[in-house]
């Protein structure tokens, strides 16, 4: 996409944006919960975080090689148990798979290995674990014989994170739903835009958001934007949020549906509107969460005018005639099995295990947080999504997706599965 946050900073494709948000960019990091611990402390500091011995190598590479974590005693948060469950998720796992597969046969993705920095992985390697990998999810029968399988065959790259210990902080983004019309009216006023086909003759430094669609976001039509609108929407700040979650699904006046997503953009690292209003003591820095941010906005539309422009990035669309939203490695994103990350450091495509604390509806609907693992594909980047110690969760379509990345914003850990050297 994803999250575009290509460079919107993911979601380059800020997600680079793309692609790579959880409305992660609007997040600024939840005090409350920075210290969260995430299990029992003996399985917390000894079965997770990065081994001790390892401090003088971590300080090299994003990557730490180690074996696989065993699960302490009744711990089921370290199992994928949802893979086997009564509604089984393991069919959308394998479509991931199917789709990281995919992107491994591509010239992209040999110029991607061709210079990777952690020494070990290897583009042939990835393609050969997940091709184990499926073996086995296609014939194990519970979370527990999985995980056995994983501790025999395969070994762990964990990500340095952010304190060079292994922790990670996590948001989590969404593909959005908007009204939106292909011809402006007296409704629908506020477009997205195509990608400029002289982009890169442009003059260097782009023009900023200002600069393109001024304050008021309707001007695009009196310079470089003109003739490139795409699409119109009703309200001020949804081409905005689009922008940030790299993709939208639109629904348009004759009932029909279409997508877009991300195409480009213009240079510029993406400016959080979270971090902007607490800077000038519009809101409190502890618990701010996106929802808090589209509150506040909703009672004070006329700010919209001034803090949008301060975000010089600009994401520019393409029409996906309602394809799934597509992450930076160009393959569709699977909801709750697709994540973004920082591509300059992580290997695109490959199978990797999420922990960490995630926000679920329960039964009435209220927001319950809990501890899981997930395995995941990494697909998707962001520009918002920069360093190890960083990941972005893809959760869907819609407005619940919507609702849980907006509130999500916790610490865990990120690793990444390989075969042993040996198989």
């Amino acid at each position: 996409m994803k999250k575009i946050l290509a460079e919107l900073g993911k979601f380059s494709k800020f997600i680079a944006i793309s692609l790579p948000v959880v409305l992660s960019v609007f997040l600024v990091r939840m005090q409350s919960l920075a210290h969260q611990e995430l299990v029992a402390p003996e399985c917390r500091v000894k079965k997770w975080d990065i081994p001790v011995s390892l401090t003088a190598e971590k300080q090299k590479v994003p990557l730490i090689q180690r074996l696989p974590v065993t699960c302490c005693q009744d711990d089921t948060s370290c199992l994928d148990e949802v893979l086997y469950g009564e509604i089984s998720d393991k069919k959308a796992l394998l479509s991931a798979i199917a789709h990281s597969l995919q992107y491994l046969q591509t010239t992209n993705s040999a110029a991607a290995y061709q210079n990777y920095q952690v020494a070990g992985i290897t583009r042939d390697r990835v393609f050969k674990s997940l091709q184990r990998f499926r073996e086995l999810l296609l014939t194990t029968n519970s979370a527990t014989e999985l995980h056995q399988a994983i501790e025999r065959e395969f070994v762990l790259y964990q990500s340095v994170g952010k304190d060079t210990k292994g922790s990670v902080l996590f948001t989590a983004y969404y593909e959005p739903l908007y009204a939106a019309s292909r011809v402006p009216t007296s409704e629908y006023r506020y477009p997205v835009y195509r990608l400029p086909p002289d982009l890169n003759s442009w003059s260097k430094p782009h023009p900023t958001r200002l600069e393109l669609e001024g304050a008021d976001g309707l001007q695009g039509a009196k310079g470089k934007l003109r003739g490139l609108e795409l699409f119109w929407f009703r309200d001020r700040l949804e081409p905005y949020l689009a922008q940030i979650e790299g993709s939208a699904r639109l629904q348009l006046p004759d009932g029909t549906q279409t997508a877009i997503g991300y195409a480009g953009n213009n240079a510029y690292n993406y400016t959080s509107l979270g971090r902007q209003l607490v800077n000038d003591g519009k809101l409190p820095l502890e618990g701010i969460t996106l929802p808090i941010i589209l509150d506040y906005f909703q009672k004070h539309p006329q700010e919209l005018n001034i803090y949008i422009p301060r975000d010089r990035s600009f994401v520019f669309f393409q029409e996906n005639h309602g394809e799934p939203a597509q992450g930076s490695i160009n393959v569709p994103l699977t909801a709750e099995r697709s994540i973004a990350t920082d591509k300059s450091l992580m290997p695109p495509g490959a199978l990797a295990l999420i922990r960490a604390s995630i926000p679920f509806a329960n039964p009435t609907g209220k927001m319950e947080e809990r501890i899981v693992s997930r395995y995941v594909l990494d697909q998707d980047t962001g520009g918002a999504i920069k360093g190890a110690g960083r990941v972005d969760y893809f959760l869907g379509t819609g407005k619940l997706p919507g609702d849980r990345a907006g509130i999500t914003v916790s610490n865990g850990q990120l690793f990444y599965l390989l075969l042993k050297s040996k198989n």
